[in-house]
């Protein structure tokens, strides 16, 4: 074990500093890191962040398989990611330690709660001696502090059971971490008290003076070195720190009232998708309408129904989930109702990795109905897009009357970032037209730019019409068995989705036109991938980037832009799905990254892709 004294001096400069709390799932190292996060964006810095948890929900206690964690980039400069490797780990017990170790960079500091190092969690967490002892620590910075000891200390006077009083050690460490990095204690004290005092007052008090024993620890630990990230150079506005899955659900209600309608959202419970439902359910005084089906056949459905009565109807899921909707999608696409599908990707296949990232939903998106069903496709970028992506899709489904597939995953639904709140007049227009008139009405005469039938609520005079799976007349909607007939609705409904790639922007490439090497993606792999291009390119490396959001239809000029460069690789969290459907539209000869693991790509890992491949 290495420690270092260092005298009480000025704080370190850091221009970035990565930071894990990793603990039991009961620790409260959400809690922890959502606050340190906060404080960070109060303080002026960009972020990134990374939640983790275990994939079982009552995962064993003192095991690694029982560790959560959260991860944040804090940096006074552009911030695209949670960062490769932590340059400090605070551990609350030896399990996770042991799960997250290996990722520390060497050098980095290590924050222990002594207290936990016992027998019985060294046995549990697969330690034969205490890490803390026996060199295992050797070549990082150690502070292992009796965390539990000092909490109680400070929380003697409040005649709290032993089992209340380990629930504040995790305020302890923030308190701690506010010293180190230089964060004001008030306002989260101020927080506590809001939140607690009336009701909970022991809890509000116990909380606010481990917080501020944590802090005077670190005032009075010779050990302890400062440091300071400063303020980033921002654009004026006003800000909030938010998530992929807060940004969904406020895009959807943005987009509700962008179009002067109701918000429905049918939805099941299922990770890591379920933060959308709880966010929306609190918007009832905004036109916003919830309704938590008793499995995914009823959410969806449900808004079918929604869309058919003339609301922006939505509905969202994850992994096994989007299989389950896909008879539902297949009749909205049939009935050509607008509706957009949510489905926040994660590991599969089956339950898979319920709380970990994957891109691997992409060819189910793509072709997981049955029959010829083809949808538009969009994808989100980072956490603070999901916002802007929600509104497209909602502008194309009701634009073009077809259900629209938004994919994110477990890394943007949770992940953070802050998000400059829009001017309400920069927002898109979205226009919704139902029809009125009762004179030459026909059910699915189509509108001869859009190709999209008419928009008519049940309920005007005159405008009565049959709706349901059986295909339809292409005129009356009538059912019809006739052949040709068939055939012709079949193109039209591919024509209708083709004909979007008019109507959305072009691919555009961050860097030089053409060049030695392109490195496209899609979806979350954005922020690693614009890292490491820039590092890439500042050292010399002729490589530019582009990244898709429309995925189905791709955008107008995605040959002549993938023809510029002369070698092509796609990162991506599957198998090779977008290359495998570049490869089949333009017979593109591409280079594939595949990493499948539950884990986002560390820039390192692409940058050195990257130059062995200039």
């Amino acid at each position: 074990m290495e420690t270092k004294a260092a005298p009480k001096s000025s704080p370190h400069e850091l221009e970035s500093v990565t930071i894990r709390f990793a603990g039991d799932s009961g620790d409260g190292v959400q809690l922890v890191g959502t606050q340190f996060m906060k404080s960070s964006a109060m303080g002026g810095n960009v972020l990134s962040t990374l939640p983790d948890f275990p994939a079982e929900i009552r995962a064993p206690a003192g095991t690694p398989a029982g560790v959560s964690g959260f991860q944040i980039q804090l940096g006074s400069k552009d911030v695209y990611t949670p960062g490769d490797q932590p340059d400090v780990l605070v551990a609350f017990n030896p399990a996770a330690l042991k799960a997250n170790l290996a990722d520390l960079r060497k050098g980095g500091t290590v924050i222990c709660n002594r207290d936990a190092f016992t027998e019985k969690n060294l046995q549990l967490a697969g330690y034969p001696a205490n890490p803390l002892l026996d060199g295992t620590l050797n070549g990082y910075q150690v502070f292992d502090i009796e965390i539990g000891k000092h909490t109680a200390a400070a929380l003697a006077d409040l005649g709290m059971s032993s089992k209340d009083v380990a629930r504040c050690k995790n305020y302890f460490a923030l308190g701690l971490m506010f010293w180190v990095y230089g964060r004001d204690p008030e306002p989260e004290t101020k927080s506590i008290r809001t939140k607690f005092a009336k009701k909970e007052p022991v809890v509000a008090e116990s909380n606010i003076r481990a917080l501020q024993a944590g802090y005077t620890y670190g005032e009075n630990a010779e050990m302890m070195v400062r440091y300071h990230v400063p303020s980033a150079t921002i654009a004026p506005g006003r800000y909030r720190h938010i998530t992929g899955n807060q940004a969904t659900a406020l895009g959807l209600a943005a987009a509700a009232k962008l179009a002067g309608r109701r918000l429905f959202l049918g939805s099941y419970p299922i990770t890591p998708a379920s933060e959308i439902l709880h966010e929306l359910s609190a918007l009832k005084n905004h036109q916003v309408t919830t309704f938590q089906a008793e499995d995914e056949i009823a959410g969806v459905t449900s808004s079918i129904g929604a869309a058919f009565g003339g609301a922006i109807a939505a509905t969202n899921t994850s992994g096994p989930g989007l299989a389950l909707k896909s008879e539902g999608i297949s009749l909205a696409l049939m009935l050509e109702l607008p509706l957009v599908i949510i489905d926040v990707q994660r590991g599969g296949p089956s339950t898979g990795l319920p709380t970990k990232t994957e891109q691997s939903d992409l060819l189910f998106a793509m072709y997981g109905r049955h029959g010829e069903a083809p949808l538009p496709i969009l994808c989100a970028w980072t956490p603070a897009d999901c916002f802007d992506t929600a509104i497209e899709a909602v502008r194309l489904a009701t634009k073009y009357m077809t259900p629209v597939l938004m994919l994110t995953d477990g890394y943007l639904s949770l992940g953070a970032e802050p998000w400059r709140i829009p001017e309400t007049d920069k927002l898109p227009k979205i226009e919704v037209k139902f029809r009125t008139e009762k004179e030459g009405f026909q059910p699915y005469q189509r509108d001869p730019k859009t190709l999209a039938r008419p928009w008519a609520i049940p309920g005007t005079p005159g405008l009565e019409h049959r709706i349901g799976g059986l295909e339809k007349d292409a005129l009356t909607g009538n059912i019809s068995y006739d052949a040709l007939n068939h055939e012709k609705m079949i193109k039209v409904r591919a024509e209708k989705v083709a004909n979007i790639a008019n109507d959305i922007p072009d691919l555009k490439v961050e860097g030089d036109q053409s060049g030695d090497l392109l490195v496209v993606g899609w979806g979350s792999t954005y922020g690693f991938i614009a890292s490491a291009v820039k590092q890439a390119r500042a050292k010399g490396k002729k490589v530019s980037h582009a990244h898709f959001r429309h995925l189905n239809p791709f955008p107008k000029n995605t040959e002549k832009v993938l023809k510029s460069f002369k070698k092509v690789l796609i990162p991506e969290m599957n198998s090779g799905q977008l290359h495998a459907l570049l490869r089949q539209e333009f017979f593109l000869q591409a280079t594939g990254m595949n990493k499948v693991q539950g884990k986002p790509f560390k820039v390192g890992e692409l940058l050195a892709k990257i130059q062995e491949m200039c």
